[in-house]
């Protein structure tokens, strides 16, 4: 019998040892041992020592990683990736369901998939034309950084399908516990730290430099979203099957529920089992299934409607209150924290917990010197949570909140119905720093280089009172600072240059307006359109256009003007226009001319098309989409389960009330 040319033979290895790493890292069943493996894994780079064009990117001999870079590029996400809701509570999972039926049209059946809540680094991965093509971390939700050259070091991950069209996904990267306990041995013999828990050791793992280096730190991936790709069935379960028989890594650990009662069993059978997990869970995602009808609830701006996260109980740690300092936060807000006895909790060793403010002070009725329960709200927070009050011995002392700011040493004021501690003095240090460190966030101005060690220096300095004064800085003063060369200062100052292009809604999240969250920040950045507007409005046009936007209640309303017409903030706002601060918000574009043009329409109730989709065929037809029913509105279209306050106001301005058939009629769709 001939020999196979090289060409063949390569492509026989290629197979083979593809289909040995899934059956050994995804089913956790190999089938041959390491000798043979790595005998085939030897062939095979001798094969392309002799042969190199046969060395391409999706060869196992290229999972070792490249050479190290010297950043990482940051790209966009296919479409935006969500955070998803949180509960502890049976009562909000009963909720969730209400408003999953509620949402949808007539009484239409629903299936729900219920699957682990894995904890570790979530990331986008691209395959394009049947190949590994793109892969980048979450970042702020809207863009990531590229790191495809370290996935591609993560054996679970195919670098070949068999599927050649389009396909973006949503996984999780994990390290399992037997791994990490391998890792840490070899860390620790090396002199180097161990890592505190899986999650930490996976995110970081994926952001180095060198995938040298992560390809030494065992990653795996379990995809448990297709975002983009072929025609799966009729839902989220058919998607994760496809996977599966495309040799994709998922979990494998997914049930389909009727009913709430169905969510629940499916969620105490993932709980009851979680120890036996080789990787770790925090808890249980719950989807609606039919891809449609996640379609038609949709999303706020920041989680999906048709998705929730029922959290596991967390795991607590007893430890000793050594004593309690008070810190000032960016808005005044003075909280007390608990200095700890250092403790292993939940994966890292915790001794620092908050503590709130007074009034949980008192109800824990928590003593300097008291042994207290500790755990971690949301799995990242370390916080008191009760008190052993017979493990006390008499020593323990009280702890009383301080009448004066300790950073400025001005009076605290109490707003009345609230029970926060408040230092008055905007100009107080504290705040300062707060507000300076808030703005440079990357969800806010994104301004690299600019944390916390360097604010402190630059307030203290008296070179920044303001946020608005980082535009005056230069790189000869910020170089003379501690720990900051030539190059360092220069590539801040071109940090801090280039937030002068975020649009309007990252300025307004950056200035950390009260009440106005992210989410708020965009809509009144829709609204307003840019700062000019903004600060051209009088009070009286300001509450006006403010209070009509949807979801703005008397509170938030009145917080932003506040904020807009108090002379400090006014001041400040003011300088910020003088240095060219932010862009006008992006703004969807409205044809010129067709059926709608010159009218205006808002859409509520419940539709039988994506609610996204309804607005852009509106502004297709020239019509402008009102997001709440306002003088000038032309049309409300209304769906089903429509309330009756969206129907009072279209009476009240005169505006039309529109089936969602009427107005697909307009439009000239069926």
């Amino acid at each position: 019998m001939s020999q196979p040319s090289p060409s063949t033979r390569h492509a026989q290895l290629v197979r083979e040892i593809q289909a040995h790493d899934y059956r050994y890292y995804v089913l956790d069943d190999p089938i041959i041992g390491d000798r043979e493996y790595d005998a085939l894994y030897a062939e095979l780079v001798a094969l392309e020592s002799a042969h190199p064009e046969l060395g391409t990117i999706t060869s196992p001999t290229r999972r070792v990683g490249g050479g190290p870079r010297a950043d990482l590029k940051t790209v966009s996400h296919v479409v935006p990736m969500m955070s998803l809701d949180n509960t502890y509570s049976e009562d909000d999972l009963s909720e969730f369901v209400r408003r999953v039926r509620d949402g949808l049209p007539g009484s239409a059946q629903v299936r729900f998939c219920v699957e682990p809540k894995l904890d570790g680094a979530s990331v986008e991965i691209l395959y394009r034309d049947g190949v590994l093509a793109g892969g980048s971390t979450r970042g702020d939700g809207l863009s990531g950084e590229d790191i495809l050259e370290n996935l591609r070091t993560v054996r679970t991950l195919p670098t070949r399908i068999e599927y050649g069209g389009p396909l973006t996904l949503r996984a999780e990267v994990v390290i399992y516990r037997r791994d990490l306990d391998t890792i840490n041995r070899e860390r620790e013999d090396e002199g180097e730290a161990p890592f505190a828990n899986p999650r930490n050791a996976a995110a970081g793992s994926l952001r180095m430099l060198d995938p040298r280096v992560v390809a030494k730190r065992r990653l795996r991936a379990l995809i448990w979203q297709v975002v983009e790709g072929p025609a799966l069935g009729s839902g989220h379960a058919a998607a994760l099957e496809w996977l599966e028989a495309h040799h994709l890594p998922t979990h494998r650990l997914h049930a389909v529920a009727d009913d709430l009662a169905g969510v629940r069993d499916a969620i105490a059978r993932i709980e009851g089992a979680r120890a036996e997990f080789p990787f770790e869970i925090d808890g249980a995602v719950i989807k609606v299934d039919d891809f449609a009808q996640q379609g038609i609830l949709g999303a706020t701006a920041k989680f999906p409607r048709w998705a929730i996260a029922y959290k596991f109980s967390a795991e607590r740690a007893q430890t000793r209150l050594l004593d309690v300092v008070v810190q000032v936060g960016r808005t005044g807000a003075l909280t007390p924290v608990a200095q700890l006895e250092p403790t292993p909790l939940a994966g890292t060793v915790v001794s620092r917990a908050s503590l709130h403010n007074a009034d949980v002070i008192a109800s824990l009725d928590a003593r300097i010197g008291d042994r207290v329960w500790i755990e971690k709200a949301g799995e990242i927070i370390p916080q008191v949570v009760s008190v052993d009050v017979a493990a006390r011995s008499g020593s323990e002392r009280p702890f009383v909140m301080p009448e004066q700011c300790p950073v400025c040493q001005t009076p605290v004021v109490r707003r009345e119905g609230e029970v926060a501690q408040r230092c008055p003095n905007v100009r107080c240090p504290a705040q300062v720093k707060g507000a300076i460190v808030h703005y440079s966030r990357r969800f806010a101005m994104d301004i690299d280089g600019l944390g916390e060690a360097l604010v402190e220096q630059l307030v203290d300095s008296k070179l920044v009172g303001d946020v608005a004064d980082l535009y005056d800085l230069d790189a000869a003063r910020v170089a003379s600072l501690e720990r900051m060369g030539k190059k360092s200062a220069e590539n801040l100052i071109a940090a801090v240059a280039g937030s002068k292009e975020r649009p309007l809604s990252r300025l307004l999240t950056g200035l950390g307006i009260e009440h106005v969250g992210q989410v708020a920040a965009k809509q009144l950045a829709h609204a307003v359109g840019d700062l000019a507007t903004l600060l051209g409005y009088d009070e009286a046009r300001a509450r006006e256009h403010i209070d009509a936007i949807s979801g703005f209640g008397p509170k938030m309303v009145e917080s932003v003007c506040a904020f807009l017409f108090d002379p400090t903030s006014r001041a400040l706002l003011e300088k910020l226009a003088a240095h060219g601060v932010s862009r006008p918000e992006p703004r969807a574009a409205v044809a010129a001319g067709g059926p709608l043009s010159g009218q205006s329409v808002c859409v509520t109730g419940v539709l039988t098309r994506k609610r996204e989709d309804v607005h852009a065929m509106i502004r297709a037809a020239g019509g402008e989409v009102h997001d709440k029913v306002k003088k000038g509105t032309t049309y409300l279209v209304a769906g089903e389960k429509v309330g009756k306050s969206k129907l009072d106001s279209a009476k009240k301005h005169g505006t039309e009330v529109l089936s969602e058939a009427e107005l697909m009629s307009r439009l000239g769709q069926s």
